[in-house]
């Protein structure tokens, strides 16, 4: 489904990002991704996805450096060719009451998921832009789209992941870059681990398929909406969350 295409997924190392990553390779896509903590398992990753034969290579990438993105963009069209596909999955996640949030913790909940993004954004797409190709994948949440009993500040970043994606779609549609958003619901793996318990069956007691996600899931869909199967799909979050 990928074959020829070279993918970029920031945030490769973590549940979802390594997901995605494997995903992508098994369809034939040569994948860069980056990592800022984790480096031990994206050596792994690399390392496993090259003895079955993939292309992989990771990077590590503080996403709110701005200079940083733009070379790496470079570095990874000099090695792996033009970049056809973008996936913004890096992101952070802290749980705490409205009463609690420092300003400091909102700041730096908008810089990862919001400025970082930004940022990542703009350093992949001037390639996009130029080749007039191209297909971005943003991942939101489904803390950011319902009346759930989540982080304010974190609800908050990931709503705008959803604005950002429907207004950069109509802008860039004009070069043939499509731009759409996965919203995942709870998952096994990743920032879910932290919810308690007990939200987590509450979350199976409204969930018609009664049950929790797995990363794998939400990669499967990331990785058609980045292919060209999904050739007229632009500006759309898709909701993956066994319906809430």
């Amino acid at each position: 489904m990928m074959k020829g295409k070279v993918a970029f997924v920031s945030g490769g190392s973590g549940a979802v990002g390594s997901a995605i990553v494997r995903v992508m390779a098994r369809e034939g896509c040569r994948v860069a991704f980056s990592y800022r903590n984790g480096a031990d398992r994206a050596a792994e990753l690399q390392t496993e996805l090259t003895a079955a034969g993939a292309e992989v290579r990771g990077w590590p990438l503080d996403v709110l450096d701005r200079k940083a993105s733009v070379d790496l963009a470079a570095t990874v069209e000099a090695e792996f060719g033009p970049v056809d596909v973008l996936v913004n999955n890096a992101g952070m996640a802290q749980v705490l009451p409205f009463a609690m949030i420092e300003e400091q913790d909102w700041d730096e909940m908008m810089d990862v998921n919001v400025k970082g993004m930004f940022l990542v954004t703009k350093a992949f797409a001037r390639g996009m832009i130029r080749h007039k190709r191209g297909s971005i994948v943003n991942l939101g949440s489904l803390a950011g789209m319902r009346m759930l009993e989540v982080p304010v500040h974190y609800a908050t970043a990931k709503s705008a992941v959803v604005g950002f994606t429907i207004s950069l779609a109509r802008e860039l549609g004009r070069y043939a870059i499509r731009v759409n958003a996965v919203v995942p619901g709870m998952l096994t793996k990743g920032v879910s681990v932290n919810v308690p318990v007990k939200q987590q069956e509450e979350y199976k007691r409204h969930c018609a398929l009664s049950r929790i996600g797995e990363p794998e899931e939400v990669a499967e869909l990331v990785t058609f909406l980045a292919s060209d199967r999904a050739s007229y799909l632009n500006g759309q979050a898709i909701f993956v969350d066994g319906g809430i």
